[in-house]
């Protein structure tokens, strides 16, 4: 049976060629567009980048959504294959409108999605999503005549101008002074081609994996621990320092310490946000489900954490909101609004390198000193009525557990935290638990897994 075609707060993803077609994409970039001239009122010429990750289906559905553009009157800047956050610079850069980006992020090849932002490199919020949807679905559609239709004109400079920001965040000379040897994993995917140009303009010696922008993914192309084998090999014999692993559009950043360790996600973050906590003073937005270890290192640093719902646009918006220093979600997404609004495996490439080249420690080292929790992630086929009756019950049970309801359920409990929330971009429930001690989580897990087989 096929899967239904997922379009929400996140945008649109799907299967190409079983639910997500030429006409669908043309459909969704036209309601975009329909969207921005009425957020826009002036006579205006408007104009939206695009990017797209290195998927084979990539170029049929660029040119669909820029036909959909171009129908309503709105021109289009192609910016080729690059990675989600060089879009985000890009719109800016070029005073755009909006923007969009063709990729399924860590979903298998058959897989794409159109990701949307508006004029500040955010992602629509809630409600401007859901006005975007609607007119999608009632074909509310702007379209113009052949003399006001939208031009389109490619532009290449993506990569250089994104590696720019990125460096400016950063001291190149401490870091290139260390030489450090690194093992780069792109997966085939859009951020390879920069992110070799990064560690190359650090100084570093890079061991380069699946840096070819072919959208044929070399592996799984989530950057979890059972997907990166392989780069924890290699780390280990080539005596390198660090392993890095990036998502297909570049979003994510995964790391492997010296030893050939998967530390995962979860550290990314909390190793760049030690960084800069040691730079400058302020808060730190993160979403609900993410690890405390950064809660620990904002006390120790005299800063504070605010929480929010699952989802880049949400903390985005808190960081601008409460001008935070550093933010970003346990995926491995690091925010630094010096560079932009949107999780960029680059920025966390080069924060981290940083603080190795700060403190002289190894990546195993400073882990140790950030210590850790025990965190297991499952997820599970699931829609929303499904899960709904799996938080209820929860409910009753975690009935000492303090609740925050703004995103499926989280349950903090005193010795760790629960979440239990549906996907805004695949059919399916996610369940993660956190605590100090393995057993305590592993009772928390048996019990989450009781409830699920009951209520389903």
């Amino acid at each position: 049976m096929s899967e239904e075609l997922i379009i929400s707060i996140s945008g649109m993803r799907g299967l190409v060629g079983d639910n997500l077609f030429p006409e669908t994409a043309s459909s969704y970039g036209s309601a975009f567009g329909t969207f921005l001239k009425k957020r826009h009122t002036t006579n205006e010429e408007l104009s939206v980048a695009i990017g797209r990750d290195s998927r084979p289906s990539g170029q049929m559905i660029f040119s669909a959504v820029a036909a959909g553009l171009a129908a309503v009157g709105i021109d289009v800047i192609d910016l080729g294959i690059c990675s989600t956050p060089a879009v985000g610079v890009m719109l800016r850069y070029l005073n755009c409108a909006g923007g969009i980006v063709i990729t399924a992020s860590h979903n298998p090849t058959p897989y794409n999605g159109i990701k949307l932002l508006l004029e500040n490199g955010i992602a629509p919020p809630k409600e401007m999503a859901e006005q975007i949807i609607q007119m999608y679905h009632d074909h509310q559609l702007a379209f113009v005549d052949s003399l006001a239709c939208g031009t389109l004109k490619p532009d290449t400079r993506a990569n250089h101008i994104h590696l720019d920001k990125v460096l400016g965040i950063i001291t190149k000379e401490k870091i290139a002074s260390k030489h450090f040897k690194v093992v780069l994993d792109s997966v085939n995917g859009a951020g390879g081609v920069e992110g070799l140009m990064l560690l190359e303009a650090l100084g570093c010696e890079v061991i380069p994996m699946n840096i070819e922008p072919t959208g044929i993914f070399a592996h799984t192309p989530e950057p979890t621990a059972e997907n990166l084998v392989t780069l924890c090999d290699k780390v280990s014999q080539s005596a390198a320092d660090i392993g890095f692993a990036q998502d297909p559009d570049a979003d994510r950043l995964a790391i492997v310490d010296e030893g050939g360790h998967y530390i995962g996600e979860e550290f990314t973050l909390a190793l760049a946000s030690k960084l800069v906590f040691s730079q400058m003073q302020g808060p730190a937005a993160v979403n609900l489900s993410t690890s405390r270890m950064i809660d620990d290192i904002a006390e120790d640093a005299g800063c504070t954490v605010i929480r929010t719902p699952v989802g880049e646009a949400n903390v985005a918006n808190a960081m601008v909101e409460h001008n935070c220093v550093i933010g970003g979600e346990g995926n491995g997404g690091i925010i630094d609004l010096r560079v932009g609004p949107i999780r960029d495996s680059l920025v966390g490439m080069a924060l981290v390198l940083e603080l190795l080249a700060e403190t002289d420690k190894t990546v195993s080292h400073l882990a140790g000193d950030v210590g850790g929790y025990a965190m297991h992630k499952s997820k599970y086929p699931a829609d929303k009525k499904q899960a709904a009756a799996i938080i209820e019950k929860a409910k009753t049970v975690f009935t000492e557990a303090n609740v925050d309801t703004r995103d499926g359920c989280r349950f903090d409990l005193p010795d760790g935290w629960i979440h239990i929330r549906t996907s805004n971009t695949e059919p399916i429930m996610r369940i993660i638990v956190e605590t100090k001690d393995p057993a305590v989580a592993k009772r928390y897990l048996d019990t989450l897994e009781a409830i699920r087989v009951d209520v389903l």
